[in-house]
């Protein structure tokens, strides 16, 4: 796998790194989506410490992925009922 030598600036600050190349877009994408949040939090609370910023970021981003969390394990117990209904049905047409 090929890697690659990148910078992504975060809060004004870079930070340089290695990924491999199927990984640069997203690792991009990370990089802006948490300077567009920086950016909004300014914005709506007027907060310029950028400590402060991030630690806000950051927080959201764990809740966030709490929310993912939670919905994958519904969806993943609804997959689950619906085919235990399924061999339900199977086995009483057998």
């Amino acid at each position: 796998m090929r890697e690659l030598s990148i910078k992504i600036k975060i809060a004004d600050r870079e930070y340089p790194m290695t990924v491999k190349a199927e990984e640069e877009e997203r690792v991009r994408r990370a990089g802006k989506l948490i300077n567009e949040r920086l950016k909004s939090y300014r914005e709506k609370f007027g907060i310029d410490d950028k400590q402060d910023l991030l630690s806000m970021v950051a927080f959201d981003a764990i809740v966030d992925r709490f929310g993912v969390e939670e919905n994958l394990q519904s969806n993943d117990e609804s997959v689950l009922n619906k085919i235990k209904s399924i061999e339900h049905l199977i086995n009483q047409a057998i």
